[in-house]
């Protein structure tokens, strides 16, 4: 190591540099000063644990601000279809509802556990109430003959449970409030095969957004109180009437649809044994 500056070397190099004054009357030794131990740094305060909740966050009634908890909360309490039929007319969280002239339930007979679900209701089905009652419902009844079957052994249901106005796409929040209802009402009829009609039922049953075209006529799967479904996804009536020339795609669909349902023997059901 080299021997320490000499001081009145620095302090004229200092003056050479154009200081000419003192910061104070003490003078300091700033050699001494480089050699001084660092300090250690202070020890950290320490992290206390989180306080835990005085009671459990598990089964908390949901914020009547929240609609899509409410939804959920009344769906999941309904132990029967009469009673989730009754927890839809009860529920005003949607605003579909305030505009829609009835709340579309269902129609048809869910002891054969074979389940149609379309999208929304149209301006018939608002003023019945009923699902699939106007144009696209008369040709819905045709398909089905088609296959042998009618509203005494199918069920039928929609998306959305009240009509959009002016029949527009409901909006992504309208439909997270009707899901719920959608679910527990799938869990309720615990449908042994599924067919779902148009690409909105397609895209919010089973999540995909993929065209229509793309995804009808391919069997699907959906989980229905702890076991898989088959679910059929076909062209909608209503587009069918748009496009007359698609009619043979829906009935390949619809073939393949009728050779599952004789697979699983549901034609033989009674009413009384769903």
């Amino acid at each position: 190591m080299g021997e320490a500056p000499d001081p009145l070397s620095a302090l004229a190099w200092l003056v050479e540099a154009g200081a000419d004054e003192a910061v104070g009357d003490v003078p300091a030794d700033r050699f001494l000063a480089a050699k001084a131990p660092a300090r250690a740094p202070a020890a950290a305060a320490p992290v206390r644990p989180p306080v835990a909740a005085t009671q459990p966050s598990v089964g908390l009634a949901a914020d009547p601000q929240d609609s899509i908890g409410t939804a959920m909360e009344r769906a999941r309490a309904a132990g029967s279809l009469t009673e989730l039929k009754a927890a839809l007319e009860g529920f005003d969280g949607c605003a579909l509802k305030r505009s829609a002239t009835n709340t579309v339930f269902a129609d048809g007979n869910p002891a054969h556990r074979i389940m149609f679900i379309g999208e929304a209701p149209g301006r018939d089905e608002d003023r019945q109430g009923l699902p699939f009652v106007g144009r696209a419902g008369k040709l819905l009844d045709k398909m089905m003959a088609a296959i042998h079957l009618d509203r005494t052994k199918a069920y039928i249901t929609n998306v959305l449970n009240w009509r959009p106005p002016d029949n527009r796409d409901p909006s992504p929040e309208e439909a997270a409030m009707c899901l719920p209802f959608l679910r527990r009402h799938i869990e309720l009829v615990d449908p042994e095969i599924m067919i779902l009609l148009g690409a909105v039922s397609v895209r919010h049953v089973m999540g995909r957004s993929d065209g229509i075209m793309k995804t009808r006529g391919r069997w699907l799967e959906y989980s229905v109180n702890g076991r898989l479904v088959p679910v059929m996804p076909t062209l909608h009536p209503a587009y069918l009437l748009r496009q007359p020339a698609h009619k043979k795609l829906a009935w390949r669909d619809l073939q393949a649809i009728e050779d599952k349902i004789i697979s699983l023997g549901l034609l033989e059901r009674t009413a009384s044994g769903g």
